[in-house]
């Protein structure tokens, strides 16, 4: 299951991007700033919950290369949940936005700062790579919160795609009102097909 996890473009380049962070501290060459490492991670909290519904779950747009992008980045998810190349964040995807994302960090606040808040989001995008992968694989997660989790994200896949939009955050829901009880949503007829 973890070396599975660990042969993913997306996983091998944030590990690499927090052990050169935490090389490059330990030997004096930034230095750490922890509340900037935590505003990283809450910042792709919100990001993620965000982009997850209101860019992936935007309507298809007209311009056939952009309709291209949407099915690549969410849509084809939601048809085949099970296929891993769809499952993980493409690496040409996630590089750019981590760049521009430290450069809105750098502009006001610093390099260092910018470090330090780009510590938080990768090792935030590795926790929602972990929770996304073990919520679609075949794998019963050991503890109450971890089954918690996995149940539900598979909601918004096979209940309701109109809920349940934190993956890694559920708490984020409950603040913009897409939380719903298991039993409180009706089951949709496009949770896999989205707009298709």
């Amino acid at each position: 299951m973890v070396p599975v996890f660990l042969r993913h473009g997306s996983v091998a380049v944030l590990l690499l991007g927090v052990v050169a962070e935490i090389t490059a501290w330990l030997f004096g060459v930034m230095a750490l700033q922890p509340l900037m490492v935590l505003l990283g991670a809450l910042m792709f909290y919100l990001s993620e919950y965000g982009m997850h519904r209101f860019a992936f779950h935007a309507a298809p747009l007209s311009w056939p290369p952009a309709r291209k992008l949407q099915h690549r980045l969410h849509y084809d998810h939601h048809v085949e949940p099970g296929r891993l190349d769809l499952l993980f964040l493409p690496i040409w995807f996630l590089v750019p936005n981590l760049a521009v994302a430290a450069g809105l960090f750098a502009l006001p606040f610093g390099l260092e700062a910018a470090f330090s808040a780009l510590l938080g989001m990768m090792l935030a995008i590795l926790h929602y790579e972990w929770v996304h992968y073990v919520a679609h694989i075949p794998y019963q997660p050991r503890t109450r919160l971890g089954r918690w989790i996995k149940q539900y994200h598979l909601r918004h896949h096979f209940i309701s795609e109109k809920h349940w939009f934190g993956v890694s955050n559920p708490a984020l829901d409950g603040v913009f009102g897409t939380f719903r009880g298991p039993a409180a949503s009706e089951k949709s007829a496009t949770t896999r097909t989205l707009y298709s």
